[in-house]
């Protein structure tokens, strides 16, 4: 019999509408969960909305950016973003950075170039002014001179704000190793990824004189339960087709063979259309299912859960495709 892991959290996209959301949260604090992390990755659901939505109804829990880009929104905003956050649910706010994903980025006009070195820009000033330091900075990237939280009315102590980065190349890992409180690692990947990820992160921590250990390490997975395992494997049949044909980045890691990946890529257009996602569903079977997710009978997910702590997951951060979140939640309490 599989047990439950020591720290757990949920990951919220756009499968459930925003209220329904806010109850999960709700549920999955009143379970235990130490945290949830919101998405934003799609033109579909703006991150901060529902985080503040989340804040303004929970009392504990954790609420993480799953992730936003740091190329749409300035570093000042995004301090000043979280400083607000942090106003409504002191010291649970958790800042998630990433540096977004093709097509997506070159369709809205913005040009991804020297992604390491803008995230480390941005990491630097958001930090620095989350601190409540008066900061100029001349970067490539980043160009801000005498500015500060300005907070006249209010609490002027640093927030307690720590910085994720969602990396899933192995030269953004080494960054995070470097210079982030903790990585957010990406999810429609194999646990063998994991410890090639635990490499690299150490490559980096090395850097500035830490340990692996000291940074925290959790990870999305998707989660399809349901008793009947045919189901389960079905509903998330759908979203690793989606990924594994339109994210590259998620591709190129998630450790399925480059044939089954050059299919579906065959198939899928993007944004893809729901007949094309029906017929690439044909071509993933159940095996890759099971290699990158966690779907099936509640012990076989969290049997998988487990293997991607052994592989050096802190926190899975569970995200429910299954018809019954509550289930999905008590079995993870």
């Amino acid at each position: 019999m599989s047990v439950s892991p020591s720290r757990v959290a949920l990951y919220l996209q756009d499968k459930h509408p925003l209220r329904e959301a806010i109850d999960y949260v709700r549920y999955a604090e009143s379970r235990g969960f130490e945290a949830v992390w919101q998405a934003e990755s799609r033109l579909v659901r703006d991150a901060i909305v529902p985080m503040a939505a989340y804040a303004a109804t929970s009392e504990r829990i954790k609420i993480g950016s799953g992730v936003i880009n740091n190329w749409t929104r300035n570093a000042a905003l995004i301090a000043a973003t979280f400083s607000t956050l942090d106003d409504l649910a002191p010291a649970r706010m958790m800042c998630g950075l990433g540096v977004w994903w093709e097509p997506l980025a070159t369709k809205v006009g913005v040009n991804r170039r020297k992604p390491l070195q803008a995230m480390r820009e941005t990491v630097e000033v958001v930090r620095r002014l989350l601190a409540m330091e008066k900061v100029s900075f001349k970067g490539e990237f980043v160009q801000v001179e005498d500015i500060e939280i300005d907070i006249v009315h209010g609490d002027r102590s640093p927030k307690n704000v720590p910085i994720y980065i969602g990396a899933t190349g192995m030269k953004m890992m080494e960054l995070s190793g470097e210079i982030a409180d903790g990585v957010l690692l990406n999810y429609l990947v194999s646990p063998a990824y994991n410890r090639e990820a635990m490499d690299h992160l150490q490559v980096g921590a090395a850097r500035a004189g830490r340990s692996v250990e000291q940074i925290d390490r959790p990870q999305l997975v998707v989660c399809s339960l349901d008793k009947d395992r045919s189901r389960a494997l079905d509903n998330a049949r759908e979203l690793v087709t989606q990924y594994l044909g339109q994210q590259p980045h998620i591709m190129k890691a998630s450790g399925v063979s480059q044939d089954l990946l050059d299919e579906i890529g065959r198939v899928l257009t993007w944004p893809a259309e729901e007949h094309q996602i029906r017929e690439a569903m044909k071509l993933v079977p159940d095996e890759v299912v099971q290699l990158i997710t966690a779907s099936g009978t509640p012990d076989e997910c969290r049997a998988k859960v487990q293997e991607y702590i052994e592989a050096g997951c802190t926190c899975p951060v569970l995200y429910p495709l299954g018809d019954d979140v509550h289930a999905m939640i008590d079995a993870f309490s």
